[in-house]
């Protein structure tokens, strides 16, 4: 690649990289066929440490873009100044985006105005993933209906497909990305070309994208329209399957990928299932008690409050007698009769839920229903402020 974070250029100094402490296992070859089998390893109960700045540690980042380098379209504070410090360290910097409506250019140029140097090529959407599915299926020139807006057609035709619009085109396949703007004349072309046979494929299933005023409907909502009509499961490409995560290895040629996100269920889990470390940042969707109840996939391997803890380091999680320490936190899973977890102590807060974190996965979920379970990691998480 090229551009301003000189993905495709030289080694920055990769001979000194390695793993952090606790390392997983080196991630598996990316297959854009991998079953849903999660990673080989035993499942984490405690956020991983680094003696160093990540980005002296991992060779690229493969960065989600809605809540981490932006939310709705507004930067981050200081997101831009985070991703310099990394580049200049040599880590090479892939945007990865489950959008699948807008092009790579557009959105290059979204995140150079803001600040964040990038070219085309350094953006890897599930648009593109979709089309590379669709394209190792399908015969150049095949009539492709596409339910979505411009990046997902000129994915689709840079692929050699052929975009069309009516189920009447005898279209191989439908495939559908998120666009504000799709109507019902379109979803009713589309629903009568998957009766008809017609391969189903879908770009992303967030339920949810997020916005300043809150979290809005996503594609994998939108797609519940055809699914519904149809009685057809689609095939999907972006985060956490298996597709976009091969195509953003393949793209960077990482060896030693670090997957930063703000989803448990498409970033962290996708890094799960891919074999890769990954970094959970709160600037977007999770809250800390999506974090604390957390299922063994959804555990990311760091957690920092922005993207600045790609340039830090991440201090070790002790343990001893059921006690997990962090900074200058100290927390436990509650005795009988006694709340879910218990935490004493002071210093930053980031360590709190560090040790939150690790007596939560320890622990298991508290009994109750989601509510009561949010509730009372709620209760758990108030103690540190």
């Amino acid at each position: 690649m090229s551009g301003g974070n000189g993905l495709g250029g030289a080694d920055h100094g990769s001979a000194g990289r390695g793993p952090c402490t606790a390392p997983r296992t080196a991630p598996r070859t990316a297959s854009r066929t991998a079953p849903r089998t999660g990673s080989r390893t035993a499942p984490r109960t405690a956020p991983q440490s680094c003696a160093g700045p990540l980005s002296d540690h991992y060779d690229a980042a493969l960065l989600d873009l809605d809540g981490v380098v932006y939310l709705g379209g507004t930067p981050i504070p200081g997101a831009a100044p985070a991703l310099a410090a990394a580049s200049a360290r040599g880590m090479k910097l892939a945007y990865v985006t489950n959008n699948a409506s807008r092009t790579p250019h557009a959105i290059a140029a979204q995140l150079s105005a803001m600040g964040v140097p990038a070219t085309a090529t350094d953006i890897v959407t599930s648009a593109q993933a979709a089309a590379h599915l669709l394209a190792d299926r399908l015969g150049a020139g095949s009539a492709v209906l596409v339910v979505g807006a411009a990046g997902l057609r000129l994915a689709v035709r840079e692929r050699g497909l052929r975009p069309v619009t009516s189920a009447a085109a005898g279209p191989l396949a439908v495939v559908q990305g998120y666009s504000p703007h799709i109507d019902y004349g379109l979803l009713a072309e589309a629903a009568l070309a998957i009766n008809a046979g017609a391969w189903y494929v879908l770009s992303n299933a967030d339920p949810t994208l997020p916005t300043p005023r809150g979290p809005q409907p996503g594609n994998g909502s939108l797609a519940q329209v055809l699914i519904h009509a149809t009685g057809r499961q689609p095939v999907v490409a972006g985060k956490p399957e298996p597709p976009l995560h091969a195509e953003s290895v393949e793209r960077v040629g990482a060896k030693r990928p670090l997957v930063v996100g703000d989803r448990l269920d498409t970033d962290i889990e996708g890094a799960f299932r891919g074999g890769a470390d990954s970094l959970l940042v709160l600037t977007g969707v999770t809250r800390p008690a999506d974090l604390l109840l957390a299922p063994a996939e959804h555990r990311p391997s760091y957690v920092a409050t922005d993207l600045a803890g790609l340039n830090a380091s991440h201090p070790q999680v002790t343990a001893a007698d059921g006690r997990f320490g962090c900074g200058g936190w100290t927390a436990a899973a509650g005795g009988p009769g006694e709340a879910w977890l218990a935490v004493s102590g002071s210093g930053a807060w980031i360590d709190g839920l560090r040790a939150l974190c690790s007596a939560a996965w320890s622990a298991g979920l508290p009994p109750g229903s989601p509510e009561e379970q949010r509730r009372a990691a709620g209760l758990a998480l108030a103690a540190i402020g």
